[in-house]
């Protein structure tokens, strides 16, 4: 297998390369609408093939970004984008979207053939609070001829003066709409496409808020005569493990561990919850995700303490 590389365009996003292909860029100073609280982002992520496997701010949902950690209901703060959940009166533009401002310098590095970024970020308000501070790296590791994985860890620290609930639209009272967290869209071509669980396949609409380890998404390409498998496995750490998922297939392609679909996670002040995930993204189908899912739950194995 070839070797990662690295290239950093300072003050605005790294990308991570392998031979010709541009696995996937991280743009952690991204240049964002206020509306669509800015967060940094994944995308354009490929397979090792090259295939496309994101989408950037689709028109029905302008702040969906390739790949983001992203949660909608922090206290009655918006750091996800776009209007609020206000049960009643459905979704209503608030004053509220904050933003995910990267402080400090990026860190970078490469160990036995993976490469990893690091950076600090803070939790700003609309009305300009830093409410949570977040320590978040992400690695990179080449998996197989046709696979390659990323560990995305976050931490986030409660700074404000008053503990902090994260929740979703669902704890507020939409039902079956508990998005929030790790969160991937999908390219248009997938739209139909299969979601994959440790025990079935499916649509959408029939895995939502089901609770699994892992969960995968199979896509075929327009342009290309083939199909791509985007997985994610839950860290048995996590809170809230195994969480829910919320999964999209008939209107948009969408794969979401969201640790707070149903149940707010309280974070008391001073104090910290952290999260760590593995991504893997595959040139195959569904019948390649129980081994994927194998190979990163042994990737995600390793913890620094």
């Amino acid at each position: 297998m070839s070797e990662l590389h690295v290239i950093h365009h300072l003050d605005s996003s790294v990308t991570v390369r392998d031979g010709g292909i541009d696995l996937f860029t991280y743009v952690y100073q991204p240049d964002t609408a206020a509306l669509e609280s800015p967060k940094p982002y994944l995308h354009p992520v490929r397979t090792r093939r090259g295939d496309v496997v994101s989408l950037f701010r689709p028109h029905d949902h302008v702040w969906h970004k390739g790949i983001a950690w992203a949660l909608p209901v922090v206290d009655n703060e918006n750091f996800w984008g776009g209007p609020t959940y206000v049960h009643g009166q459905f979704y209503v533009q608030l004053p509220n979207n904050g933003v995910q401002q990267h402080e400090g310098s990026l860190e970078l590095g490469r160990q036995d053939g993976s490469v990893s970024l690091a950076h600090d970020l803070r939790w700003i308000t609309e009305a300009g609070d830093v409410i949570m501070t977040e320590r978040r790296s992400l690695t990179a590791h080449l998996v197989s001829d046709s696979a390659w994985a990323l560990i995305f860890d976050t931490q986030l620290t409660n700074v404000c003066s008053q503990p902090i609930s994260i929740g979703s639209p669902t704890t507020r009272g939409r039902e079956n709409a508990g998005y929030g967290g790790l969160f991937w869209r999908g390219p248009r071509s997938f739209t139909g496409g299969t979601l994959v669980t440790p025990g079935a396949s499916g649509a959408g609409d029939d895995v939502r808020g089901q609770r699994h380890e892992w969960m995968g998404f199979v896509g075929r390409h327009d342009d290309v005569d083939a199909s791509s498998l985007v997985l994610m496995v839950d860290d048995a750490a996590n809170p809230h493990h195994p969480p829910q998922w919320f999964a999209r297939s008939e209107e948009f392609a969408a794969l979401n561990p969201a640790p707070f679909f149903s149940e707010e996670l309280v974070i008391p002040v001073g104090e910290t919850a952290r999260f760590r995930y593995a991504i893997g993204i595959a040139d195959g189908d569904e019948s390649d995700a129980a081994s994927l899912a194998g190979v990163l739950r042994n990737v995600l194995q390793p913890v620094a303490v």
